[in-house]
């Protein structure tokens, strides 16, 4: 069985064939991508750049044209620098050029080349296309890989210093805006965010320090609680909400690293002072934990402080899960009300 991440954390995206809601608003179209480029040039870093990640430190002499992303949401913040990657990792067949969308209208009419699935490369396909950068922020990628891909291209890996999927999403960002020579243009979005963030946690003070559970029940009877490190916790903590230690050390204990696996007798450990349960299907899942009794003994339960939200149809869970520079206002846009209902 894979690791609870992969297998419950990544496989809830698998939203092939699923409709989603129109862009928000605020995106960008693809025709207006030349003027943001001509914007964020002045803000250009000066080549040679040199780049500290978990397998070494990379060195980008001039600034890249073609770029492939390895990483499972790495093609997010290439675009909202304004360039298109010819190519992008397939997470779970969900089509990375079409289905999101906070991202579909910036492919616009070029879509990228599939390389891989995962963590697993076609160095092939790579090759062909002829990259001069390859990123892999999000990503499990081996130092093996990584030398096989320097080989081909200047290839920045995972941040330093953290478990792979565990780096925060704006250490992420940076490398990758680095290589690019658009630091100062990802600083702007980043702050903007931070801005948002913050006028969110003063509109609802009610939130500060609350305690949160954000889980995906992927089996009857067994559940994943998500870590502090894992994006969708982390924009929850963004809005002032507390994941429990206990949370946190029960998955960094366990084989995953970023969620524990809970069988039913475990419920109690995800009892807190909001219930956030990310699914496919709201109501059949909700009729599911409602016929387990240990579920329906949570004082969560019991009390109405659980939050069922879905990863498609829109596609709320999945930004939460993306958790990136231009899937968090849209992120934002949609949760942000549910929470407030709630």
């Amino acid at each position: 069985m894979r690791s609870a991440k992969v297998a419950a954390g990544l496989l809830v995206l698998v939203l092939a064939g699923c409709g989603v809601g129109d862009p928000p608003s605020s995106q960008e179209p693809p025709d207006r991508q030349d003027a943001a480029r001509e914007t964020t040039s002045s803000q250009a870093a000066t080549f040679p750049v040199e780049i500290e990640h978990k397998y070494g430190t990379t060195v980008v002499e001039e600034k890249p044209e073609r770029i492939v992303t390895l990483g499972l949401s790495d093609q997010d913040v290439v675009l909202a620098l304004g360039v298109r990657p010819v190519g992008a990792i397939d997470w779970f067949k969900e089509r990375p050029y079409g289905l999101w969308p906070w991202t579909k209208d910036l492919w616009g009419d070029q879509p990228p080349e599939i390389v891989g699935e995962r963590d697993d490369y076609n160095f092939e396909k790579i090759l062909n296309l002829k990259p001069d950068l390859i990123l892999a922020q999000y990503s499990g990628m081996s130092e093996q890989q990584y030398v096989e891909l320097s080989k081909i291209a200047k290839t920045v890996g995972q941040p330093k210093g953290f478990d792979d999927y565990g780096a925060p999403w704006q250490d992420m960002a940076r490398l990758a805006a680095k290589a690019m020579g658009m630091s100062a243009a990802l600083d702007e979005k980043i702050a903007a965010l931070d801005e948002k963030f913050a006028a969110i946690r003063d509109e609802h003070p009610e939130w500060k320090g609350r305690s949160v559970a954000v889980v995906d029940p992927y089996e009857p009877g067994k559940l994943v609680a998500f870590q502090e490190t894992d994006p969708k916790a982390a924009f929850l903590e963004e809005l002032g909400f507390e994941v429990p230690e206990e949370i946190n050390e029960a998955a960094r204990d366990s084989k995953d690293n970023n969620a524990v696996e809970l069988s039913s007798e475990r419920f109690d450990m995800i009892d807190r002072d909001l219930l956030v349960v990310l699914t496919f299907d709201p109501a059949a899942v909700r009729q599911a934990l409602d016929a387990n009794p240990v579920w329906q003994g949570l004082a969560a339960v019991k009390d109405g402080r659980v939050l069922y939200v879905p990863y498609s149809e829109p596609a709320i869970g999945a930004a939460l899960s993306f958790n990136t520079v231009i899937s968090i206002p849209y992120a934002i846009d949609q949760f942000v009300p549910l929470l407030e209902k709630s």
